[in-house]
Order: C-alpha cells, then structure tokens, then sequence
C-alpha cells in the first residue's frame, strides 16, 4: 500500500472527494485520500442532495454557481451519472424589503453569469400551474439551475475522476489518533499503516470525535493562518 503522498485528504464523503479531485485538477497527482469505511459512508449518503445560486454572501453565490457547472462537467469527463436533475425554483417575497433583496439578487446573478429572473405573482401563478397560493406574495425570483442530484453517485464522479488526475483512494483504513503541528508534516496512523504527508486535510465530518481528528482540525487551523505554511486552497 501507499505509504506516502504529497497531500492526505481524510474522509471520503463529497467534500472530501471533491478536494482531492480539485487537487489533481491543479495539477497535484502525488495525493491520497483515506476513508474509514466505504465512500459516502458517512453523513453524504443520507444528504438531500439540493442545490440552488441563491445566497446572500456573493462569493458563495459564485461557488454554487460553479459547482452546479461542474456536475456537467464531471459526468462528460467520467461517464457517470451524478443524478442532475435542474427542476428550478421560486423564492417568494412577501414583503417590500424581500422583494428589493431578491432584485439585488438578481443583479449579482447578472454580474456572475447566472440567469435568474424576477417573477411577478401572475408569472408565478402561470409558471406553477396555480399549485402556489399568491396571496399576498409581491413578486419572486425564478433560478432555472436549482435542482436536486444523487450525493452517492456525485461523489463517485468525484473519485473517478480524482483516479483519472493521478489519485489514489484507500478504503476500510479507518484512523486512530492524529496530532499535528504547524508547518510540519504530519503522520496520520491508519489500519493498515502510517501515511507521512506533507499535508493533511480532514474532512471526517460525524467521525471527527471517534477519530482523534478534533484537535488536529483546531491545529490545522493554526497552520492556516501561519504565513509560513504554503497551504492551498480550492473549491468544492
């Protein structure tokens, strides 16, 4: 087995999937990610699986935006099946002050490229077939890309295509106890052996207590905001 790698990823769920697969999509192929038990064994595999654009924060906005992308792109580039289905959905405004928020809204949707389109409560009538009740509703705003997928089948693509970027994946190598130090690399002990990254990345979840992985997330916060540490970030 794999004994080292440039980065550690643990935890196999769809962050953890995806961070390895925005790894190799950087150009790192010497990376590993280890998971306890099987993939999406942990809180991904009872997630709603939900997605939508709108957020308050902007810079969230946009990583949504991206990220419902990217589920295209996932399944052109391995040839699975994320489960993708964009329904759509209406955010309703009752009041004068939701209804100029959603405005904003949608004038960041314009700036980011996303299209988005206010509703008066006829359209919305019209467009739910008269399933929605209007009264009192000043208007709404319409995302084409809000949906829902399969988390199970989404963090499979993840995988695959990290496989297809150099990664490696290990399964049923569940943790004991992590420690770690800032700017230093840190050991993570395993079921089948000791891996040495340069780098560790937890992403446990519900498993970060049983772990051990509570105070090496506390330190790897620590290493984050050293300047020396020459950590990369990514989106997910």
């Amino acid at each position: 087995m794999q004994n080292s790698a440039q980065v550690v990823v643990i935890g196999g769920g769809v962050v953890g999937c995806s961070v390895l697969y925005h790894l190799t999509k950087l150009g790192w192929s010497d990376v590993m990610l280890v998971e306890r038990s099987d993939l999406t064994s942990g809180s991904t595999w009872h997630a709603a699986g939900g997605f939508h654009t709108l957020n308050g924060d902007t810079n969230m906005a946009a990583l949504q935006g991206y990220t419902i992308q990217l589920y295209k792109e996932l399944e052109a580039l391995t040839g699975m099946n994320c489960g993708l289905h964009h329904v759509g959905g209406i955010t309703l405004a009752d009041n004068q002050a939701r209804f100029e928020m959603l405005t904003a809204e949608r004038a960041k949707h314009r700036y980011m490229g996303l299209h988005t389109e206010l509703l008066t409560p006829a359209e919305i009538t019209s467009m739910t077939d008269g399933l929605v009740n209007v009264d009192g509703i000043i208007g709404g705003l319409y995302d084409p890309l809000d949906g829902h997928l399969d988390p199970s089948g989404t963090t499979h693509a993840y995988a695959k295509a990290a496989r297809l970027g150099g990664a490696t994946i290990i399964q049923q190598a569940p943790g004991h106890a992590a420690t770690s130090a800032c700017c230093k690399p840190t050991p993570v002990p395993m079921a089948h052996g000791m891996s040495s990254p340069n780098r560790a990345q937890s992403m446990p979840n519900m498993w970060s207590m049983p772990a051990g992985y509570g105070r090496a997330k506390l330190l790897q916060w620590r290493a984050f905001i050293c300047r020396f540490c020459q950590w990369r970030t990514s989106i997910w």
